[in-house]
């Protein structure tokens, strides 16, 4: 396992096999192109918005998400997934995608496992999937990226739509 220290705010990230989760406890609280936790990601925009029209919040630190694990679900060309939906994980959505063959829930390598609660930034395709089925999580509105939108109706969204806000918690 390597250890670095990035940013300004002196966070240590673990690297192992590819994932990055953040192990200290100074964050940036912002999503700006460079991630959440300082790292570089080659993001098409450097201040994408979320489905609301307003600057992208953070989704969680703790588990570190996003498709660049820089806690934000921030997205570019090389994200053919789209990782654009900032989820509040439920038991329910984490044994529907199991059966369909995506265990968030399970450790591996360098991967902790997801458990009901948690903040991720989802595929939004997987996401509208559990939508159709009965099955999708919870919504932070102002930490979904608007690239969503191309994908899923808000009002799908929005139906699912939970707290007041994304900093608490992350």
């Amino acid at each position: 396992m390597n250890k670095i220290i990035l940013s300004t705010t002196i966070t240590l990230l673990s690297v192992t096999n590819g994932f990055r989760f953040a192990t200290g406890a100074n964050v940036q609280a912002s999503c700006s192109g460079k991630g959440g936790a300082g790292v570089q990601s080659d993001i098409d925009s450097p201040s994408q918005k979320n489905i609301l029209g307003d600057a992208l919040q953070p989704c969680s630190f703790n588990p570190l998400t996003g498709y660049f694990r820089t806690g934000c679900c921030e997205t570019g060309p090389q994200d053919s997934g789209v990782h654009t939906v900032c989820a509040v994980l439920t038991e329910d959505f984490l044994e529907y995608t199991k059966a369909q063959g995506n265990d968030l829930s399970t450790p591996r390598g360098g991967f902790p496992g997801l458990k009901a609660g948690d903040r991720w930034c989802l595929c939004a395709m997987r996401w509208h999937q559990a939508f159709k089925a009965g099955k999708a999580p919870g919504v932070l509105l102002a930490a979904t990226n608007i690239k969503t939108l191309q994908m899923v109706p808000y009002e799908d969204l929005l139906k699912h739509a939970v707290g007041k806000g994304v900093k608490e918690g992350l």
